[in-house]
């Protein structure tokens, strides 16, 4: 039987360095489209440097094999939930949902605090279903197409967007990583809330104070005719109402009530396609060739809405563009970004090349704010690396546990610290799990949204000056010490 070596560093620095190139040459070469296929076979061709590396130090080729399926198998309920959300955004499209929630914003929201308003909006939806994903699909999608009829920067929107629904996800109860990162580092969860807020709240309010600034800049770009315009176009081509937001209600009470987010979608994306039936029958009919059915041509346009989207042509290009979209085979380049990522992120860890970084990095982190620096560091590494957000927690919560255990801090640092760097920075980069899904949602490439997402850039500055300056960073009570050193 084939002895199996430990990794160097050269053996984990290798398919770093391939992957970094190949990712830098994607963009040069291929610009925003890079995201649609290029990045793909880049993270391919790193696995493949990943898989001969785990080859010669002795690792079976079906190990390899199972570890690459078993992380391309964690991907799949987030798979499913960007299948439902594209077929969400298709029927609210045809029901009129999402027209409607751009018309009332056109009236009603004030180019001067767009961004600010769009963040704080963004920031108390996703605090009160602990969804970003959620927010992004319905509220998000909604304010790009405001965005777009003021003649707003759509990358700033997105930026303002990502910003309040990071936000409002990471201090939310609700929230899937607000539960995981205090389950990982073995603190409780209104304690790890509480502690987040010293670093989150001042981030956020950092912020808005920049979203205000560059609101009160870009308020005089609006054309007041060009919003008339814009009504016009929505009035002519869908029934505009207060009615047709009845879907929103009930999705965001669904997961207020914690329903799982697949079924809540799915009952969103469902109760879209009846209000299309009873509420945009002259939409529909439009639709309709001339020697069609009327019976059959609806139900193939209600029916098409769930797997390829909607499309309508109202003689203006902009609008055609803003009022087409979704299906879930929009989703389709998504996923195929995800479990290329995933595949590379599962290797890397079953060789064991993820460790010999951790190692290096505790033989120069000495104090504690190096340590906290260090594990930001790390969990923006794996968010590049292993492409999802869950595994940025979990592995640097697993490989910084006792660590800090042994420097006697609470663990609510490392809780927090897995959220400041792991969570906040996933939707910034391109092939993860979360960057992906952004980039389908709201059709901004992370690469552009990314600079504007102020929030998320600050929030990990502020956690590491924190650490330096050792404000907040507790200690473990003489009690809890002696537990942990006795366990």
């Amino acid at each position: 039987m084939k002895q199996i070596k430990q990794a160097h560093f050269f053996d984990a620095l290798l398919p770093i360095l391939i992957l970094i190139t190949l990712l830098g040459s994607s963009v040069y070469l291929f610009g925003d489209n890079s995201s649609y296929g290029p990045n793909q076979i880049a993270l391919l061709f790193s696995s493949g440097i990943a898989i001969l590396i785990g080859l010669k130090n002795g690792y079976k080729w079906a190990d390899l094999e199972s570890a690459m399926i078993k992380g391309i198998t964690l991907s799949l309920g987030a798979i499913l939930i960007l299948f439902m959300v594209g077929a969400l955004i298709g029927t609210w499209l045809l029901s009129g949902t999402v027209p409607t929630l751009i018309y009332y914003g056109l009236q009603l929201i004030n180019p001067s605090w767009f961004y600010a308003a769009s963040c704080i909006l963004c920031g108390i939806v996703a605090m009160s279903i602990g969804s970003s994903w959620t927010t992004a699909a319905t509220i998000g999608v909604a304010l790009l197409g405001v965005a777009a009829g003021l003649g707003l920067n759509e990358a700033v929107t997105a930026g303002a967007v990502i910003s309040g629904a990071y936000f409002g996800d990471k201090l939310s109860p609700l929230s899937e990583t607000t539960n995981l990162a205090p389950a990982v580092a073995g603190s409780d969860l209104f304690s790890h809330i509480h502690h987040m807020m010293w670093t989150t709240v001042p981030s956020f309010i950092i912020a808005l104070i920049i979203f205000t600034f560059l609101g009160f800049n870009a308020g005089n770009v609006t054309d007041s005719a060009r919003i008339d315009q814009i009504n016009g176009i929505l009035q002519s081509n869908f029934d505009i109402s207060f009615i047709m937001l009845v879907p929103l209600a009930v999705l965001l009470t669904l997961a207020l009530k914690k329903m799982p987010a697949f079924p809540a979608v799915a009952i969103g994306a469902l109760l879209g396609a009846v209000w299309a039936l009873i509420f945009q029958q002259d939409l529909i009919t439009s639709q309709l060739a001339a020697d069609q059915n009327a019976i059959i041509g609806t139900i193939k346009i209600v029916w098409g809405a769930f797997f390829d989207g909607f499309s309508v042509l109202t003689g203006d290009e902009k609008m055609d563009k803003l009022l087409s979209g979704g299906g879930m085979s929009s989703m389709l380049n998504t996923t195929w970004l995800i479990m290329m990522a995933l595949m590379f992120g599962a290797v890397m860890e079953k060789v064991g090349l993820l460790e010999v970084f951790v190692r290096s990095i505790l033989k120069i982190a000495k104090s504690t704010g190096s340590l906290i620096a260090s594990t930001v560091a790390t969990c923006i590494g794996t968010n590049m690396i292993a492409a999802d957000q869950y595994m940025a927690i979990v592995m640097p919560g697993r490989m910084f546990k006792e660590e800090y255990q042994k420097r006697g801090l609470a663990p609510v640092n490392l809780s927090r610290t897995l959220e400041d760097g792991g969570t906040i920075t996933s939707p910034l980069i391109p092939w993860n799990t979360c960057g992906a899904y952004m980039h389908s949602v709201l059709l901004v490439n992370p690469l552009d949204y990314a600079f504007y997402a102020f929030f998320n850039l600050i929030n990990p500055v502020l956690s590491i000056i924190y650490a330096y300056l050792g404000i907040k960073i507790l200690k473990l009570e003489p009690k809890h010490l002696q537990e942990q050193q006795t366990a």
